[in-house]
């Protein structure tokens, strides 16, 4: 299957990454290459593209498709929270940061790789194959208060607690192996009348146990803190966040990096002495055009903010 991904707000993060002929960028969710393309295009033969990703058929598949550009291309088997990694890779300050958080199209649309309720598969969920836990792991391994944790939290659904205990009632028969069947045990759970409003039943619980399988919401803590120490002066880091939970960590630490004074707000004046090493780039986050959102319905919920280091 060919590792295709629609790359949202593709002229916008050109514009936010303002690139520089000669510089060094990293794309840290490098996926099929779509916007490390548009990145490489406005690379010299001396400019640099890092790009990063966690799954290696993401990174096979952005190699190919990057190989008729002129610019160096180093090609990291990584999380995008591993900074060390990155810093080896980069060697020296860098210009521009890149995450698109989320599952690829091509992860969504490939049957095999269990993150679809779409489709029947093997409960996997994993971005990087080498990773022990895996979907089946938590469906069937998890109590069901932790069930409903993290179905409530990272998926922000209602019916949490009833679909914790059908899972566990449910595999109490036999082990629950695939995603046709755990969407029908969340389909049981969830009353007939909400099933008729809003998105698929599925599509909360699936992206819960999707963010438990990868740790995301933790890598992303971690990169959306410390990502920025990588940065040249004038560098900038823009992510693209496609739902509450992931906008709310990074505007909370770039909120953090923006006012970094640990003073008592009862403090007339700040004595802590920590000063802001980077200045906010747009007010209010970017969204898609109404233009995008019809020709891409995944772009719907996306937003992208954006850092400069000074």
């Amino acid at each position: 299957m060919e590792f295709a991904h629609v790359p949202v707000m593709f002229d916008e993060v050109m514009t936010a990454l303002d690139i520089k002929p000669d510089g060094i960028y990293v794309d840290g969710t490098v996926g099929g290459g779509g916007h490390s393309s548009g990145i490489c295009e406005r690379l010299s033969a001396n400019g640099t593209l890092i790009a990063v990703d966690r799954d290696e058929e993401a990174l096979a598949a952005a190699e190919a498709r990057l190989a008729g550009y002129g610019c160096n291309k180093k090609f990291v088997h990584a999380n995008y929270s591993d900074i060390e990694a990155i810093s080896s890779a980069a060697g020296t300050g860098v210009d521009g940061i890149l995450l698109d958080l989320g599952v690829s199209s091509y992860q969504l649309d490939n049957p095999e790789r269990g993150f679809s309720y779409m489709n029947d598969a093997p409960l996997d969920m994993r971005m990087d194959a080498g990773d022990k836990l895996t979907a089946y792991d938590i469906v069937n391994g998890y109590s069901a208060a932790e069930l409903e944790r993290i179905i409530k939290e990272y998926g922000e659904e209602r019916w949490a607690r009833r679909i914790a205990e059908f899972i566990v009632r449910e595999r109490e028969a036999s082990p629950i192996d695939s995603t046709e069947r755990l969407t029908e045990i969340i389909k049981a759970a969830i009353p007939a009348k909400a099933r008729r409003t809003g998105p698929h039943p599925a599509k909360r619980t699936f992206q819960a146990i999707r963010i438990e399988v990868n740790d995301e919401l933790g890598h992303l803590r971690d990169a959306a803190e410390h990502l920025p120490d990588l940065l040249a002066s004038g560098g900038r880091i823009a992510v693209i966040t496609f739902h509450s939970l992931e906008d709310r960590i990074v505007k909370n630490e770039f909120e953090r990096r923006l006012d970094p004074c640990t003073c008592p707000k009862e403090f007339p004046v700040c004595v802590c002495g920590r000063k802001a090493d980077v200045k906010r780039v747009t007010r209010k986050p970017v969204i898609p055009s109404d233009e995008e959102i019809d020709n891409n319905p995944r772009a719907r919920s996306a937003k992208l903010r954006v850092l400069e280091k000074l």
